[in-house]
């Protein structure tokens, strides 16, 4: 189906030099698998002697499964989308459907006066005492320093602890796709990539941190360093929050997935929304050896990108707890370290003060309406 008509880009000749439509290019994606290899990985799930009395009913359930893959049935629950959307016709996902109206909801809340000051504390360590590790990590309890000084400071918290993705029982954050390479309309807000019931991309967190995000007033990442990065689930759902910054709040608009009218939509003109602009924020990162620096500016950065307000220089903290000790005796190190524990005090201190001016409308923010003459 092509794009209705009010948006139906002219022939290339009459666009344009830079406005031509450009072709989508193919040939990497591999044949789908076959029916022997889906029995392998759909078989993974089943390991466990203990299946084996239930031999036929997953056999059932595996043909079930294979034709979900064959017919390609991403999102098998669809109503018709109806007003509000470009094309009402459109057979719109259930689930995305459910996840824009929370965030809809939670963006309305957050707006009004009376709604009671939140801040998000992201815990970014994937390390817990409920997993391999068999130990808390540092990460947790800096991130407990700064929930006690925001909830002092009378503003109410909601901790995001990232560990839960490799103890808690089939959660994801499922990777991005990079649908916003191809074209920025082409990557919904939010994210339309996930579930995908064919493939089996089920269990994904997103959906409920996209509305923690968005219910926030201030947010503070806190993170170790890891190989000079930040931390893996971090970096995963920092990676599909691009939605959040200019992604398309319309479906129907790019039919689903279809690259050509996602580039025809972004050739003729796109305003990348930035989702989540105009929320405070502070970084916490920490380390042993190195690295603390480029992770905090990268943090920073993106958050900066994103349309976030930082809290000051104080709310932006790097610093290497326990400089070339043992990793046995870290948390040792953090205990004594009572000035680090104090500088976490401060980015949360930061973070308060400046929710409350945000929210009374003095938080200064001397370039808020200037245009950008290249938006992305």
């Amino acid at each position: 189906m092509g794009l209705p008509a009010r948006r139906r880009p002219t022939s290339g000749a009459a666009l344009p030099k830079l406005a031509r439509m450009t072709s989508v290019r193919k040939g990497q994606a591999p044949a789908p698998v076959t029916r022997s290899t889906f029995h392998e990985r759909f078989m993974q799930s089943f390991y466990d002697p203990a299946f084996a009395a239930e031999a036929e009913a997953i056999a059932r359930l595996e043909t079930l499964a294979w034709e979900a893959y064959k017919e390609g049935r991403k999102a098998p629950r669809t109503h018709k989308a109806g007003a509000g959307f470009q094309d009402p016709s459109y057979d719109l996902s259930d689930e995305w459907r459910e996840t824009s109206d929370k965030l809809k909801a939670a963006q309305a809340r957050w707006s009004e006066k009376a709604t009671p000051s939140r801040v998000l504390l992201v815990n970014g360590s994937p390390r817990n005492d409920g997993t391999c590790p068999g130990e808390i990590s540092k990460t947790w309890r800096l991130t407990k320093i700064a929930r006690e000084t925001l909830e002092d400071a009378g503003i109410r918290t909601d901790v995001l602890d990232l560990s839960l993705l490799t103890s808690g029982y089939d959660l994801h954050i499922h990777p991005c796709k990079g649908c916003v390479s191809t074209a920025m309309p082409l990557c919904h807000w939010p994210c339309s990539c996930y579930p995908n019931h064919a493939d089996r991309q089920v269990g994904d967190w997103m959906g409920d941190i996209y509305e923690r995000w968005v219910s926030a007033h201030g947010v503070i990442l806190l993170t170790p360093v890891h190989w000079y990065q930040a931390a893996s689930p971090l970096k995963l759902m920092i990676d599909r929050l691009v939605c959040a910054d200019g992604g398309n709040p319309d479906p129907t608009s790019t039919h689903g997935k279809k690259p050509e009218e996602a580039k025809a939509i972004e050739q003729k003109g796109w305003d990348y929304p930035k989702h989540l602009a105009g929320r405070t924020y502070g970084v916490v990162v920490h380390g042993d050896v190195a690295g603390t620096e480029g992770v905090r500016r990268a943090l920073c950065d993106w958050l900066d990108w994103m349309g976030l307000i930082d809290a000051g220089t104080q709310a932006r903290l790097d610093r290497l707890i326990g400089y070339y000790e043992p990793y046995a005796t870290s948390h040792d190190a953090l205990d004594s370290d009572k000035d680090v524990q104090e500088e976490v005090r401060n980015v949360a201190r930061a973070v308060a003060r400046a929710v409350e001016e945000l929210r009374a409308g003095r938080l200064s923010q001397p370039d808020a309406r200037l245009k950008p003459p290249r938006p992305k």
